[in-house]
């Protein structure tokens, strides 16, 4: 059986590929100016970086491991909502860590000394706002990770549209 893996899984799975990269080396690699490896590892012990690198790795790989499983396919039910559901927590997790504060200043106060130690030496685009700002790349990941989100609502209401067609184009009649 051929797969037909969709272009919308494709980008999935680059975009899920990319959140890999983040989570395996922005707490651990000088990436330049877009973190400060130091700043964090004074904030965090080994022992917690070590695990939430490796919740965040292990996450991230079950995903791409179901997406390349099931590309080209049909999604069962549970695999859409949990796909849907567990990358929503995660953002909704950024949401409350970076993105209210910032916007709306609620739990700004507590977060502006210790995101200033850990993410003050980084690049940021967005003017400081409530007393803090998110830096680039972790912009670039809740961006992402906000496509990965879109992406996987459009597979899972298209994948009974790209059965369908398939089914239907398999039936075409060739002339002979």
């Amino acid at each position: 059986m051929t797969r037909n893996t969709r272009t919308s899984e494709k980008v999935l799975l680059v975009g899920l590929g990319f959140i890999l990269l983040f989570m395996l080396f922005h707490d651990w690699v000088p990436l330049g100016p877009f973190n400060d490896v130091q700043a964090v590892s004074g904030d965090r012990t080994i022992g917690d970086l070590i695990l939430v690198t490796a919740i965040g790795t292990v996450q991230i790989l079950l995903f791409i491991g179901l997406v390349l499983y099931f590309r080209g396919r049909e999604y069962p039910i549970w695999i859409k909502l949990w796909l849907i559901i567990h990358q929503s927590s995660i953002f909704a997790g950024a949401l409350f860590a970076w993105w209210i504060p910032y916007l709306f200043g609620f739990g700004a106060a507590e977060r502006v000394q210790r995101y200033e130690a850990m993410f003050g030496d980084t690049h940021a685009f967005l003017p400081i706002m409530n007393g803090i700002v998110p830096n680039t790349i972790h912009t670039l990941f809740h961006l992402t990770l906000l496509m990965c989100i879109i992406l996987t609502i459009y597979i899972s209401f298209t994948d009974k549209k790209a059965k369908q067609s398939k089914i239907r184009a398999s039936h075409v009649v060739k002339p002979t």
